[in-house]
């Protein structure tokens, strides 16, 4: 990995630290000539092959992720006015849909309403694989356009376990004081603690590491944030 890396791995120097400590040491270890993507993975004792095991949700980072999402909408009638005034950055109806179709991708979330969704559903090719495609779950299909806008330009991001039982969701950049950088995976993993499927079994949460996109991982002290 070079020099720079190990040099990076040596300032972990202690097996577990809480999110407030770890997060200094994430920022120092982070070399890259970017400003890197802080994320958190959390390996979950939890088999997401079974449906009633699926662990996901959204939370809305306090501090957001650094940038703000181009959102667009789908909606139809009075959403639409409703959609524009909350601050998105397209709105439309089947004319946003075909354009979707021509190729055009020049956004980060889509919001729908529910009565636009049989429109929508022809895009699940090209949003799903992306993760873009609005859901109920998530909030991205309702009849709140504008609190669903709001949320999404605030910070709000989905998390969601894949088929090795671990969820990763970026929670800031490097560039963010320390404090924001915890504050935000706190909100995190406060959420996913709060979305443990009633049928888990044993140990929920097994490990969480920090890391920033080329740095070390940071391994954090599950007893500091597990609820007692």
């Amino acid at each position: 990995m070079g020099k720079k890396f190990d040099a990076a791995v040596k300032l972990v120097n202690k097996p577990a630290y809480t999110l407030a400590d770890a997060m200094p040491v994430l920022k120092k270890a982070a070399y890259a000539k970017f400003d890197e993507t802080v994320e958190v993975a959390m390996h979950l004792g939890v088999d997401p092959k079974h449906a009633d095991q699926m662990v996901r949700g959204t939370v809305v980072l306090p501090h957001g992720l650094g940038k703000s999402k181009r959102v667009i909408v789908i909606a139809s009638g009075d959403k639409v006015r409703e959609g524009r005034e909350a601050g998105a950055d397209e709105v439309g109806g089947d004319d946003i849909v075909q354009r979707i179709q021509g190729g055009w991708m020049e956004f980060d979330a889509v919001v729908a309403t529910p009565d636009m969704m049989r429109s929508v559903g022809k895009l699940g090719k090209v949003l799903g694989p992306r993760g873009l495609m609005p859901n109920p779950k998530t909030g991205t299909v309702t009849t709140d356009v504008a609190r669903a806008v709001k949320e999404v330009k605030a910070g709000k991001v989905e998390f969601r376990v894949d088929k090795t039982g671990i969820i990763h969701c970026p929670v800031g950049k490097v560039s963010f004081e320390a404090q924001k950088l915890a504050e935000n995976a706190s909100a995190l993993i406060s959420s996913v603690l709060k979305a443990k499927p009633a049928t888990a079994k044993g140990r929920y949460v097994r490990s969480i590491v920090v890391s920033s996109t080329m740095g070390p991982g940071v391994p954090i002290d599950l007893a500091s944030v597990e609820a007692p």
